[in-house]
């Protein structure tokens, strides 16, 4: 049922999900770190599989660090010039320890219905079996295999490339939400896929497994940055109905 507040709350989505551009210049004015602590509050909101977030933010404030992360992006303008890198990163590793933090709230919760705490004891135990059993390196070759014949089930969240394949797609969830909220804030940010993962995961000495889907740039646009009538496909391109 749509109220004056559905159409005020849709009138502010419409005006920040139009303002977020992917902006490459970047004035130099420095977030303030609250500013960077609540959009990264509200990233954590986004959905994920399971409810198992498998993935961090590295919040890159050093200097010296910050540099050598956009070089490592190829010396993007954004990479560059942006005051603030947010690098995502990836793993079941990561969903695994936030499947045990999971269970324990759940166990924990003097308020939670205990149908509730069955069905995620169950949801957060299946997902658990997943990462583990489905991590089993005999099951890469196998998985590759079905996915040449049947492509609709590439995607199974089984064998390495799987099970990474699995986090980074979650991953995209919060930065996108990263990115909405960052617009809402008055921030401008750049999603960024062109880099090393190899060097990246060595200046941030990440985990082996650990995948990163993208870095983001945060910061305020400068006055001659490029803002282009922004294309999309028709919505009768973009729309299959059923």
């Amino acid at each position: 049922m749509e109220t004056q507040d559905t159409f005020t709350l849709w009138g502010a989505f419409q005006a920040l999900n139009g303002r977020r551009r992917a902006i490459r210049d970047y004035d130099g004015t420095a977030i303030p770190d609250e500013h960077v602590r609540e959009l990264l509050a509200e990233a954590a909101r986004a959905p994920s599989s399971g409810n198992l977030q498998p993935y961090r933010f590295h919040w890159v404030r050093d200097p010296a660090l910050k540099a050598r992360v956009a070089a490592v992006c190829n010396g993007q303008r954004a990479a560059v010039s942006a005051p603030t890198l947010i690098v995502v990163a990836a793993s079941r590793d990561i969903a695994l320890r936030a499947a045990a933090q999971q269970l324990a709230h759940v166990d924990a919760s003097t308020d939670m219905p205990e149908p509730s705490k069955a069905y995620h004891r169950k949801q957060v135990r299946m997902f658990r079996r997943v990462m583990n059993v489905g991590s089993w390196p005999v099951w890469t070759p196998l998985a590759a295999l079905v996915g040449l014949f049947r492509p609709s089930l590439s995607l199974l969240p089984v064998g390495h490339l799987g099970n990474r394949s699995w986090a980074a797609r979650n991953a995209t969830f919060a930065a996108q939400t990263l990115m909405l909220a960052a617009s809402a804030k008055g921030i401008d940010s750049c999603p960024m896929e062109g880099f090393s993962a190899p060097k990246l995961a060595e200046a941030l000495s990440l985990p082996r497994g650990t995948v990163v889907p993208l870095v983001i740039a945060l910061g305020y646009r400068s006055r001659d940055a490029r803002i282009e009538r922004q294309w999309r496909k028709s919505l009768a391109e973009l729309i299959v109905e059923h």
